[in-house]
């Protein structure tokens, strides 16, 4: 399978839910409600999210059923409203088959930098990983877009909307070590992202 910028064209079509995007979305749902449903939970808590490789726990199937996992309403809400915010951009403009793959990599890239650098005796789940490298890629290419923050309300280019949540992760990942969240889950995700996008040669919006 070739993905160098040679063989590269941007998607004609747009979709408010492509493929990849909507699938995920439910694939997600359905998940969440296996989380919600006792005896059911159990088991796929145990044998779904991402546990250290020392807790005897651990498989290798976990590096990507983590990301179908999440531990509350506004932890799922969040992931997938960002998913579906800028992953459609992104699906639209390099097609679902290059989308999937970017979504599966930064996620799996996601996991092990967290097992290596961030992990501790918890167990990881959640998209984060894969929607910060979704996030990346928005930023890279779609760099000029305003993107309207919520605190403040004002609107800011995405590059530098993906660079302040880069700082504040790495920040987070280095003074916050006990705060729960995988920082650098998503500090993976970025970096997978940035090298894929690399590697295929995929440019922006030049503009």
């Amino acid at each position: 399978m070739n993905y160098q910028s040679d063989n590269y064209s941007p998607n004609t079509q747009f979709s408010v839910f492509p493929p990849a995007v909507k699938h995920l979305l439910i694939i997600n749902g359905i998940f969440f409600v296996g989380l919600s449903t006792p005896g059911v939970a159990q088991f796929l808590f145990e044998y779904g999210a991402l546990w250290p490789i020392g807790s005897g726990l651990f498989q290798p199937w976990q590096l990507v059923t983590y990301m179908f996992l999440h531990g509350g309403f506004g932890h799922i809400f969040f992931n997938l409203f960002a998913l579906w915010m800028f992953g459609q951009s992104i699906e639209n403009y390099w097609g679902t088959k290059r989308f999937t793959v970017f979504y599966f990599l930064t996620g799996i890239g996601a996991a092990i930098l967290h097992m290596i650098i961030g992990g501790g005796g918890a167990p990881t789940i959640g998209a984060s990983g894969a929607v910060y490298g979704i996030l990346l890629a928005f930023g890279m290419m779609f760099p000029n877009r305003e993107i309207m923050l919520l605190f403040p309300p004002i609107p800011m280019k995405a590059k530098y909307f993906v660079a302040l949540f880069g700082v504040i992760e790495l920040i987070s990942g280095i003074s916050r070590t006990d705060s729960g969240v995988a920082h650098f889950a998503h500090l993976g995700g970025m970096l997978v992202g940035y090298i894929l996008i690399k590697y295929w040669g995929i440019r922006g919006e030049q503009y």
